[in-house]
């Protein structure tokens, strides 16, 4: 790794710089209250829970809340219901079971330490659920991002972060979300001298839609903890105190203006590279392999995936599939951002039992399912802000849902399901009623094409659309 420039965190803006930003958004030390009850919301390295931990969690789950863990679209997993007078036990479980911000030990037990609930706030760092395994990968992501999760927890000026903040970091896998907007993202691109992260702020590998969100530059495996820490210093030592995001930086200050602040920080080239203005992943991502049974890196090893319906597990449900990666993988399961689940490490002869094993718990392993292909927010029952019933909407709309079409059901304009812009999107208007959004170049969710839907008449409405997709 290289050595820091002698460059430290600005002076200009320390009360910018180095405050709390305020949140609403759940974590494990912070309860948010909602309509059903308490959310609590655990942050997973890489999406990885052991299955002793799933255990607890379930445990947990019944004794302090409503029993419902629900699969987030980061790869994290919130406890709902979380009942009043129970939110400190709940914590001390979670936090007993190891699912808290890394403890404070040696250095970091000095007077600068990052706080407990930012180290947990800004533990952001996505990488593939198959990380280490997929066979296509590019670079093994693994032990980088444990390297950028101890930076983020270890350097007290990045409490200053939100908890929005967010880091991608892709080896190149097929099995990778990649159309998922980060404050910062990274991906490997195999180069005449070997593998180089290409890196760009406020966007995805994905896409170049905007300023910023293209690659910029390409930096050897081994100095991006050095750049990420130079890229969050930046971000701290300009962004103005209401300023939450990436995005918000660029509004005010250009791409190169970012880097040129960068470069300070670090003894390796960070000018923009011309070169890679149209720069795209070799690989294509798909996203159905988080489904069903796929061979992984090592042979006669796969990793094996369900869709919980609408990404909610009950206790009995995430209990049985800890037993199953206890019994037949490596005892670790593996949440995906697409809110599924996968086990790694199942061995050949076993795939076929695990299969059915996660059917019968009510898992969809199939693509094809249509329960693969819905997305809701929690709705108005978990949610005071959401004006319709989504996730009761979207079992309905399940048994009409056209062949290959993907559709978010939103109960309001935040859109806290998904990240990304769904092909289709029914936004709530009124209960049962939606307007009918669909992807294009258009801001937001896209192009209204219907409004006032009954789910009937959308369910009509998208089968009109597949077959006559040039109609409005």
């Amino acid at each position: 790794m290289s050595v820091l420039n002698q460059a430290s965190p600005s002076t200009a803006l320390p009360d910018a710089a180095l405050a709390l930003r305020p949140s609403a958004c759940p974590g494990l030390l912070r309860i948010v209250a909602a309509r059903d009850g308490g959310i609590c919301r655990i942050k997973l390295p890489g999406g990885e829970l052991s299955a002793a931990q799933a255990a607890v969690i379930a445990d947990a789950s019944e004794q302090h809340a409503a029993g419902v863990i629900e699969l987030t679209n980061r790869a994290n997993l919130q406890v709902r219901g979380v009942r009043v007078g129970h939110e400190a036990a709940l914590i001390a479980a979670l936090i007993d079971a190891g699912l808290g911000p890394a403890p404070a030990t040696g250095a970091r037990q000095a007077s600068t330490l990052i706080p407990a609930s930012a180290a947990d706030d800004v533990r952001n760092v996505m990488v593939s659920p198959a990380a280490g395994r997929d066979p296509f990968a590019l670079f093994d992501t693994t032990q980088l991002s444990a390297e950028l999760l101890t930076l983020l927890q270890t350097e007290a000026r990045f409490a200053g972060l939100s908890p929005k903040f967010a880091l991608s970091l892709d080896g190149g896998e097929r099995l990778a979300r990649v159309d998922h907007p980060h404050d910062v993202w990274l991906a490997a691109t195999q180069t005449e001298d070997g593998v180089r992260f290409v890196f760009g702020l406020g966007g995805c590998p994905a896409a170049v839609t905007n300023a910023g969100a293209g690659a910029l530059a390409a930096v050897l495996p081994s100095q991006v903890p050095d750049l990420v820490r130079a890229l969050l210093h930046t971000f701290l030592d300009l962004a103005a105190a209401d300023a939450m995001r990436m995005r918000h930086l660029l509004a005010a200050h250009s791409v190169d203006a970012v880097l040129q602040h960068a470069q300070t920080y670090v003894d390796f080239p960070l000018s923009r590279d011309p070169s890679l203005a149209n720069w795209r992943r070799a690989t294509p991502a798909d996203a159905t392999l988080r489904l069903g049974a796929h061979a992984q890196r090592v042979v006669g090893t796969w990793h094996v995936g369900g869709q919980p319906p609408l990404g909610r597990l009950d206790t009995a449900t995430l209990r049985g599939v800890a037993t199953l990666a206890q019994q037949r993988g490596n005892g670790t399961l593996r949440m995906t951002p697409w809110q599924s689940v996968l086990l790694p490490d199942i061995a050949s002869d076993a795939v076929p039992a695990v299969l059915a094993a996660m059917n019968a718990l009510g898992l969809a392993c199939d693509p094809a399912q249509p329960g693969t292909r819905l997305i809701a927010c929690a709705g108005s029952t978990g949610c005071a802000k959401s004006l319709a019933d989504t996730k009761a909407d979207a079992l309905l709309l399940a048994d009409r849902l056209p062949d290959g079409v993907d559709v978010h059901l939103s109960g309001c304009q935040r859109s806290c399901a998904a990240a990304h812009r769904a092909p289709y999107t029914l936004l709530a208007v009124a209960p049962g009623a939606y307007d009918l959004y669909r992807r294009d170049a258009s801001p937001g969710f896209g192009d209204c094409v219907a409004h006032q839907l009954t789910i009937e008449q959308a369910a009509d409405m998208l089968e009109h659309l597949v077959r006559s997709p040039s109609d409005a």
